[in-house]
């Protein structure tokens, strides 16, 4: 205390209390601002990382759905089915997968795993077989392409000559029709 009956230390303190007061007045807007951008970039990484996820979801459901018909094919080409994508598309939707992970379908017998699904489904469906007797009355006779020996994929490569071309070239030919033909 002065003579004057001032206390300077309080008013020194009052002082800068109203100084801090006012300094953090102003910079509590800032404060409030930084927050709110920060809540928005919080917002949109969150939804960026849902919509991944989504995406993800999606892609794996694809991969499984395209896992699922690449077996579907095969096994009907393992069963000797000509009419592969009809045969494909009658049982398609009847094939799940099970808790395991294989792949089983519900038919009249109950779950049945796949081959044994497809082998019942292909022996009461004998129309998707190819056709015992190729022809009928009147149809031309089926010409017999005599049998190359066959070609080793690792030899076809660039610069073949023209004679080992034109051999490959006949074999892929000769077991293009076969397969179209269903023998």
């Amino acid at each position: 205390m002065d003579e004057q009956g001032v206390d300077v230390g309080l008013l020194i303190r009052q002082a800068i209390t109203e100084f801090a007061k006012s300094e953090q007045s102003k910079a509590e807007p800032a404060y409030k601002a930084e927050l709110i951008e920060e809540r928005r970039r919080r917002e949109q990484l969150e939804s960026q990382v849902n919509k991944l996820v989504e995406e993800n979801r999606f892609s794996r459901k694809l991969a499984e759905e395209a896992e699922r018909g690449s077996a579907i094919r095969a096994e009907l080409q393992k069963l000797g089915v000509a009419k592969i994508d009809l045969a494909f598309r009658a049982v398609k939707d009847d094939v799940t997968r099970a808790e395991d992970g294989r792949l089983v379908a519900r038919g009249d017998q109950g779950e049945l795993g796949l081959r044994d699904y497809l082998t019942h489904f292909v022996a009461e469906n004998p129309e998707l077989m190819p056709a015992r007797m190729a022809g009928g009355s009147g149809a031309a006779s089926a010409q017999r392409i005599p049998a190359s020996p066959g070609i080793d994929m690792d030899k076809i490569r660039p610069g073949m000559s023209p004679e080992e071309l034109d051999r490959v070239r006949q074999e892929i030919s000769r077991v293009a029709s076969q397969t179209l033909r269903g023998m």
